[in-house]
Formats: C-alpha cells, sequence, structure tokens
C-alpha cells in the first residue's frame, strides 16, 4: 500500500511540472530547446539526472558485481573524465554556433554548420538508433517496478510508457527540464543513503575487500582477465575514457548547451553537473557491497532461475533497508529511470519532426509557410512519441538478456557518426563536407562490423569486441584524428591562398 501511495504522489507531482511545461511551450521551438530562459542549476542538475539514469542507478551496480575493480573504472572513473572533458571542449562553440545558426537540434546543428540538408537528413535516420537506449531504459524502470509494486512486466511497460509520454507529448523541454529538476534532487538524496549504506556493510565485515576478494578471483585487479568486456587496459581504460567523451554527443546531452543564453552560465552548469553527476558515479560501489551482503542464489530470475546481473541494485536495497525505506529508494530508483527517458523522447520526437519530416518537406513544392511547418513539425512530433512508446513496449515484452550491452551498441553507434563532425565543426572554421561525412560513416561501419564479427575474424588475438566500449573506440580512434588532421590542413591551404592573393 505504501509502494503506490508513494508513485501515486510521485506521479501527480510530476504531471503537474508536466503541466508547467505545458503553460511555457508555445510552439515547435519551444518544445525542442526551450526559449533559453532556464538557469545553470535547472540545466546542471537536469543534464546529470538524464545522464546517470537506469544505467547508472539500476544496471551497471551489476557489471561491478560480476567483473569487479574493472568495471568500476571503466564505467565510473575513465567514463567521467571522458565525458566531462568532452563536455567542456564543446559546449561553448555549440552554444555559441547554434544560437547564431538558430539550430534545434544535433542534425540541425549539423546540417546548418556545413550547408548540406542532405548531412541533416542522414543524422536523422542515425538518431533513431537511440531508440535502443530508450529499450533499455523502459527495462530497468519494468525491473524495479516490477519488485516495488508487485505488478508484472506487462503492466509496468504499460504504466512507464503512457505516463511519460504523456507528459513529454504536452510539455516539451520545459517538462523535461522541471521534471528532471525534482528527479534530480530526489536522486542525490536516495545516493546518499545508499552510499551511507554502503559504509555500514563495510564497518560491519571488518575484512571487507578481503570478503570480494574470496568472492572472485579477479574481482579487485585493474584489470580482469576472466570478463567478457574488461579483460585488458585498452578495453577497461582506454575504450572508458574514449566513449565517455563521445557519449557528450547524444541529442539529449550536448543541446542542453542551447537551454541557456552565455558562456558563463555554460561554465555554471558544467561546474553543477560535474559535482552532481560524480556523485551518481559512485553508486557503482554498490556492486561490490552487494558481493558481501547479498547471496548470489537472490540474484536469480523469479522464472527462468537464471543469474540476472541486472536485479543486483534492487536486491541489495530490499536486503540492506526496511520494507518502508525500500519502498521510498525504489520510487526514486524509477525517478531516475524517467528522467533520463523523457530526455531522449524529447530528442528522438523533435530530431525526427525537424530533421526527418521538415527536411524533406522543403525538397518539395509545398505552400506551406514557416509557421503552417513549424506547427506540421509539432503534430509530427507528437506522433513520434506515441509511435516511440508502442514499439519500445513491443520491444520490451522479451528484452534483451543484458539489457545495459542492447542499449550500449546503440547509442553509441549515433555518438560515434556524430563526433567527427561536430568536432571539427567546433575547432575548425573550414572544414570539407566529404571529409566528415565519410569519417563519420566509417565509424558507424567500423564499430558494428567489429561487435558482430570481430570475435569471428580474431579470436583470441583481438581485445574484448563483445564490449561495445571498445568496438566504438576503435572506430573513434581510426576516424577522429584523421579528421582533425585533414581539418587542420584545409585550414593552413586556406591560410596559405588568402596570403598569396
Amino acid at each position: 500500500m505504501l509502494a503506490w501511495t508513494l508513485f501515486i504522489l510521485y506521479l501527480l507531482g510530476t504531471s503537474y511540472l508536466g503541466w508547467l511545461g505545458l503553460r511555457k511551450t508555445d510552439g515547435f521551438s519551444s518544445f525542442a530547446i526551450g526559449k533559453g530562459d532556464l538557469s545553470p542549476l535547472q540545466v546542471g542538475v537536469t543534464l546529470a539526472a538524464a545522464t546517470a539514469s537506469a544505467a547508472t542507478f539500476i544496471i551497471n551496480p551489476g557489471f561491478v558485481y560480476v567483473d569487479g575493480l574493472a568495471a568500476f573504472m571503466h564505467l565510473g572513473l575513465a567514463v567521467y573524465l571522458g565525458f566531462v572533458l568532452m563536455l567542456l571542449v564543446l559546449s561553448f562553440r555549440f552554444r555559441e554556433m547554434g544560437e547564431r545558426m538558430r539550430a534545434l537540434t544535433i542534425p540541425d546543428w549539423i546540417g546548418k554548420r556545413y550547408g548540406s540538408d542532405n548531412f541533416s537528413l542522414y543524422f536523422g535516420f542515425i538518431n533513431l538508433l537511440s531508440f535502443a537506449f530508450i529499450v533499455l531504459l523502459v527495462g530497468g524502470i519494468s525491473i524495479v517496478m516490477q519488485q516495488l509494486l508487485g505488478v508484472t512486466n506487462t503492466v509496468a511497460l504499460l504504466i512507464t510508457l503512457v505516463f511519460v509520454t504523456s507528459y513529454v507529448l504536452i510539455g516539451g523541454t520545459y517538462a523535461h527540464v522541471y521534471t528532471n529538476m525534482l528527479q534530480g534532487f530526489l536522486m542525490v538524496g536516495v545516493t546518499l543513503l545508499i552510499l551511507g549504506s554502503g559504509i555500514v556493510v563495510m564497518r560491519d565485515h571488518p575484512d571487507f575487500w578481503g570478503g570480494v576478494a574470496g568472492a572472485g578471483e579477479n574481482l579487485l585487479k585493474a584489470v580482469n582477465p576472466g570478463s567478457r568486456f574488461y579483460s585488458d587496459y585498452f578495453s577497461t581504460y582506454v575504450a572508458g575514457f574514449c566513449i565517455g567523451g563521445a557519449l557528450v554527443c547524444q541529442p539529449h546531452i550536448l543541446t542542453k548547451a542551447l537551454y541557456v543564453k552565455t558562456n558563463r552560465e555554460v561554465g555554471s552548469y558544467i561546474g553543477i553537473f560535474s559535482v552532481v553527476y560524480l556523485l551518481f558515479t559512485l553508486l557503482l560501489l554498490t556492486g561490490f557491497w552487494a558481493r558481501v551482503a547479498v547471496p548470489e542464489a537472490a540474484l536469480a530470475d523469479p522464472v527462468t532461475g537464471a543469474f540476472r546481473q541486472d536485479l543486483v541494485m534492487t536486491v541489495y536495497l530490499r536486503e540492506q533497508f526496511p520494507t518502508w525505506l525500500f519502498t521510498v529508494v525504489s520510487v526514486v530508483l524509477l525517478a531516475a529511470a524517467m528522467s533520463t527517458l523523457d530526455g531522449l523522447l524529447v530528442g528522438i520526437s523533435t530530431i525526427t519532426a525537424n530533421d526527418l519530416v521538415l527536411n524533406l518537406l522543403r525538397r518539395t513544392r509545398s505552400r506551406l509557410d514557416e509557421e503552417g511547418r513549424m506547427r506540421l513539425a509539432m503534430r509530427v512530433s507528437q506522433g513520434v512519441l506515441i509511435v516511440v512508446a508502442v514499439a519500445a513496449f513491443f520491444v520490451s515484452l522479451d528484452p534483451p538478456p543484458l539489457l545495459g550491452i542492447f542499449g550500449q551498441v546503440g547509442v553509441y553507434g549515433l555518438v560515434l557518426a556524430a563526433v567527427p563532425p561536430l568536432l571539427a565543426g567546433v575547432l575548425f572554421r573550414r572544414v570539407e563536407l566529404r571529409t566528415v561525412w565519410f569519417f563519420s560513416a566509417l565509424a558507424l561501419t567500423i564499430h558494428f562490423g567489429l561487435y558482430l564479427y570481430g570475435e569471428r575474424l580474431f579470436g583470441d588475438a583481438g581485445p574484448a569486441f563483445a564490449n561495445p566500449g571498445v568496438t566504438a573506440t576503435i572506430a573513434l580512434l581510426v576516424t577522429v584524428p584523421p579528421t582533425l588532421i585533414l581539418s587542420l590542413l584545409a585550414r593552413r591551404r586556406a591560410a596559405t591562398q588568402t596570403v598569396q592573393s
């Protein structure tokens, strides 16, 4: 009864914030990125909540439980450092240029930066890969909701998708920011509570790290030779750092720079984000605490009896907290997952409307004026939300065994394609379209090619190709340096021609 009461209160509170978002939304532009009137605190907390999500709060502690220190260093420290550094590199110029070009999305920014509607259309299609991450989030929410409310997977999926899609449908970006502010502060409180419980576990087990080491041969090694994902330094550290940087190029991440009006505000929200997100990252330590506090038998799937690493966080909380407190924390875990889901839904709907539908419409002899096109884009973006929700429901009825890996494969492909044009476009004034387009497509080909066929082609001689972070990093290392070198040479040629003329 308590669980349902708290959950309904959360739904009502979030719905009210969605209604406030509706009052601020007066067209497609404000639906997509707001009006530039959001504060650094709002954007920083929203960005941290949207970045952490179900992966950090629900899914990733399971990887630390299975693979130990190597997983913590990869998913935690390495990803964090890469993410913050890339955020600093891209955000300031991205905001300046986006404001000048009146860009609404990353594909829109890229298309206008390179003067190519076709390039924008290309990214509009690639953005559909974010659907894989939506499935990850919906699956993570369902796991917690089943444990918390005692409902079936089907009911959990229906509640999640109908609710989140509804408030995004009416409020867009403002609903996303307002609800993420609530969700973000709830997540900070629960994070401190869970970290406190971990300190208690370590205090109650004087030889805590000895217990962790005894639970698995390689759990406290810098790399885990027995892991499918983190068996060498490249897979663990280099891949983590590189993919952390690439993840900034997600549609619902980098476009936060367009929510504010000055570079000073950009610096402020990045500072706020860095502190809050580091706190969230420490939750991965739960994988170690669960090794000592949770018997492996408790992590069996109730239906199949198979081991489920995705259950580590929820089972740990159930074992460590009294029922009422477990209920409170679980509601916040649902909020954590929904905080990223709503951002992704805003991104995929606005990009599909602006960079697919309107892009194609401009190629016809449509009689619609600019105002008419914006109204059409608004209707299309709302229709896309419904289609995505329905598709996510059916895929999540029988979810992939490792939701974390499934989501990573898709979202890494999305960001890999965007890194070359975004980095070159921010760092250099003169960049050839054919250069960034070629290396963008090559990055996608390498990532998916190695993930699907790498182990078959290279066997044990290659790195851990089962880790999509590895295949993505190889793709980045092959494509980003030549993109930047060729762009630098193009700038020098242009400077030489200017001097000679």
